[in-house]
């Protein structure tokens, strides 16, 4: 399997920069104001494990022409400066009075006079990182409009390049191969806890950065949560076992899951694998750039919930959706719901993810990671089989 080189040329960032700049200029805004670590990093490339504490605000301001500008705690300028950055304001963070947000203030009226707009994302899977009251006082210092650009940017984000298709590529076929070999080492008796530590370890031996994501469920005839941490409990015969997890690669994940039986299943068990499995090929036999992501969810729960509701309110089961968009983030935009009416293209990393209610009271999903080519779907997962895998 070929491994792609790490981070990215300049040229990346710079077309993705450019992109913004043009959808910016479209809607005019003279500058958009990004605080969260994927946008941050999309458009720089700063990547730090340091985003997991919330004591420090980072800001980047993408002007209308040139490189980004990072204002941000001192302590971050170092790794900041090897990024695609044009300027560096920095800050000893944490300050008691104003964490920043003179500086950012200054930085955004070099940039956007009183009568224009600057843009933040404001839409759904956004946040603003910064508390409530120093958005408030940012806002008094710039006594200015602000534009929604949460659509342009996810619009961008959503198209993946050859370079990013390449990690998602490596990273899905090293988590294939970790699920391949879990039959070698899944056995009756070993504590549910103890096989998320096993899994981890053999994705980790096998070249993942991160496993980031694990989650998973054991359970006899099947298991109602796909959500919740390990217990301690013992696997067991008659047991369904799944595991769900986003790994990630130079920070690109993986997204998927697979199910294995400790024995022979339940009919009901094998019969739901087999309903997952037909509504996977069929949302896989009808993707292709110019549908929607609302026409996945239909396709597939046509098979899930044969004569279930349609239209806004359907849904297989409690979950919400059958999918969603991959990359930089374990979900991101499209979402495979009956309402979300984003068009499918050439380029998107998408996940197949249906699921179903079954027994008493018992869920199963299965998902697949997937690129969108002009002319063909090409797997980034392996393929699931029919059958429910027994061990």
């Amino acid at each position: 399997m070929h491994r792609p080189p790490r981070a990215f040329e300049d040229a990346e960032f710079a077309a993705r920069c450019a992109a913004a700049q043009a959808a910016m200029q479209q809607a005019g805004v003279a500058a958009t104001l990004l605080t969260s670590e994927a946008e941050i990093r999309y458009f720089t490339g700063f990547m730090t494990q340091f985003w997991q504490s919330p004591t420090r605000p980072w800001f980047v301001v993408m002007p209308l022409s040139g490189k980004p500008i990072a204002v941000i705690p001192s302590i971050g300028a170092p790794l900041m400066r090897q990024g695609y950055v044009g300027d560096i304001i920095s800050w000893a963070s944490r300050d008691e009075d104003d964490d920043g947000i003179t500086l950012i203030a200054d930085v955004v009226r070099q940039h956007v006079s009183k009568d224009a707009a600057l843009g933040m994302l404001m839409g759904r899977e956004t946040a603003v990182r910064m508390p409530l009251a120093n958005l408030f006082a940012l806002q008094k210092h710039l006594g200015m409009p602000l534009h929604d650009m949460t659509a342009a940017i996810q619009k961008i984000r959503m198209v993946k390049s050859p370079a990013e298709q390449a990690k998602l590529r490596y990273i899905c076929g090293i988590v294939a191969d970790v699920f391949e070999h879990v039959p070698e080492w899944l056995r009756p008796g070993m504590p549910l806890d103890a096989c998320f530590r096993q899994f981890k370890m053999d994705a980790l031996e096998r070249g993942v950065d991160d496993v980031s994501y694990l989650v998973g469920a054991a359970g006899a005839g099947g298991y109602d949560d796909i959500i919740a941490p390990p217990t301690s409990t013992p696997v067991a015969a008659g047991d369904v076992v799944m595991f769900d997890t986003g790994c990630v690669w130079d920070g690109y994940f993986s997204d998927f899951d697979r199910n294995f039986s400790i024995g022979p299943p339940s009919q009901q068990a094998a019969d739901a694998h087999k309903t997952l499995f037909d509504a996977t090929e069929a949302a896989l036999a009808m993707l292709r750039p110019g549908i929607t992501a609302a026409d996945l969810f239909t396709t597939m729960d046509k098979i899930l919930r044969p004569g279930g509701s349609a239209g806004r309110d359907a849904g297989g089961d409690d979950v919400g959706r059958y999918g969603h968009g991959l990359g930089i983030q374990l979900t991101e935009t499209p979402s495979h719901t009956a309402w979300d009416r984003t068009e499918i293209t050439a380029g998107m990393a998408l996940t197949i993810e249906p699921s179903i209610s079954y027994g008493n009271g018992f869920v199963m999903v299965a998902e697949e990671n997937i690129r969108v080519h002009d002319d063909h779907i090409e797997l980034l997962s392996r393929r699931a089989p029919r059958e429910l895998p027994v061990i």
